[in-house]
């Protein structure tokens, strides 16, 4: 089984680490690889057949899709692929001659042994890259083959709304994929838990991310900026056994992440606290870890604020912090200047798309 899983551009090594970690305890082979065919943002993993025994004594096949979607923290989706093709050039072609490989490709594809004719199908479509079609295109063309191939069986059945079967299919500059999406419409960052929307939230995969790169080992652990909570929600989650505290300033978002902690199951693990980061020695004498998503953009009213507000708050920062910090920004001219000048040192550097954007990730100590 060749299973194409969606995440993060940035974060790929860390959901490769993470998919090798779970598919690991299955007792399996199995072979993962990060940016298959140089697309980034996507990790492929080649699984072998896996068995878990009922309480029956009985021997069942595990669904090894299920089991990714159940327990990935990092990944957005798990899509069984059926086939995958560079299609040189396909970003010059003019919309027909496009949309006319991707036709041809997909109908010689045994899409049948995907979908029973007495189920219902839709095509959801992704493209990213500079093309003659869009992403309505896609899906009408992948349909269009997908249904004749199935003619052949019966008569196929569509449904757009509520398909019991989901067919993928994606062009990523020359590059295109088609699958079946296990994990339906909703997109596995976007958690059951979040009642309360922060207008620039974190993704839940991203704050992970960040975790992961802050190696938290039990010690106390802060989000001074924590917004609607996704970072130490995402924490306790993890079960993470030392104190978690959060930190916002606004009484509206720390409410919001009150509801959002509670909404979880995790309100008794975080100490949610209403204060200025910018004096974060007010609040906490010492702390080992801080793992915030920091104001820009959307986040700060005025940008001109951001140099002087991220300087007060390393300034402070320097005074509590024992081991590891890790922050994400769009703004590396005011972050690295705020680093540089309160003593820290930069460990990691790494770019992560979010939101549409590209943003700065820094590991400092």
């Amino acid at each position: 089984m060749r299973l194409l899983l969606t995440t993060s551009q940035g974060i790929e090594d860390l959901a490769k680490g993470e998919v090798e970690n779970l598919l690991s305890g299955l007792g399996v082979p199995f072979r993962v690889e990060e940016r298959p065919l140089g697309v980034e943002g996507r990790v492929l993993a080649e699984v072998g057949e896996a068995y878990y025994t009922d309480e029956k004594g009985k021997k069942r096949e595990l669904s090894v899709p299920t089991y990714l979607n159940e327990s990935s923290r990092l990944l957005h989706r798990i899509i069984m692929e059926i086939a995958s093709e560079r299609f040189e050039g396909i970003g010059d072609d003019d919309p027909e001659k496009a949309l006319k490989r991707i036709e041809d490709f997909v109908s010689e594809l045994p899409v049948e042994r995907f979908v029973k004719v007495s189920e219902s199908f839709a095509v959801r479509s992704f493209r990213k890259g500079e093309h003659s079609v869009t992403s309505v295109d896609i899906a009408r063309t992948v349909g269009k083959a997908v249904f004749d191939r199935l003619s052949r069986f019966g008569t196929p059945r569509v449904n757009l709304d509520h398909p019991a079967v989901i067919f993928r299919a994606e062009l990523i500059g020359d590059v295109f994929f088609l699958g079946i999406d296990t994990t339906g419409d909703s997109s596995l960052h976007k958690r059951p838990w979040r009642v309360y929307d922060h207008p620039a939230h974190l993704k839940a995969s991203i704050a992970n991310a960040l975790i992961e790169l802050a190696k938290p080992d039990g010690g106390s652990f802060i989000d001074p900026f924590c917004g609607s909570g996704t970072i130490p929600i995402e924490l306790a989650l993890r079960g993470y056994d030392g104190r978690i505290i959060g930190l916002e300033k606004y009484r509206k978002h720390l409410r919001g992440a009150e509801m959002n902690a509670l909404a979880a199951g995790v309100s008794e693990r975080i100490d949610f606290v209403l204060g200025d980061a910018t004096r974060l020695s007010e609040y906490v004498e010492s702390v080992d870890f801080a793992v915030s998503n920091l104001p820009y953009g959307l986040k700060i009213g005025r940008k001109g604020m951001i140099p002087g507000l991220y300087m007060d708050f390393f300034s402070e920062l320097s005074k509590v912090l024992e081991k590891r910090g890790v922050f994400i920004t769009t703004e590396k001219r005011a972050i690295e200047r705020a680093i540089a000048e309160n003593g820290f040192e930069i460990r990691h550097h790494r770019l992560i798309g979010h939101g549409g954007l590209t943003v700065h990730t820094y590991v400092v100590e």
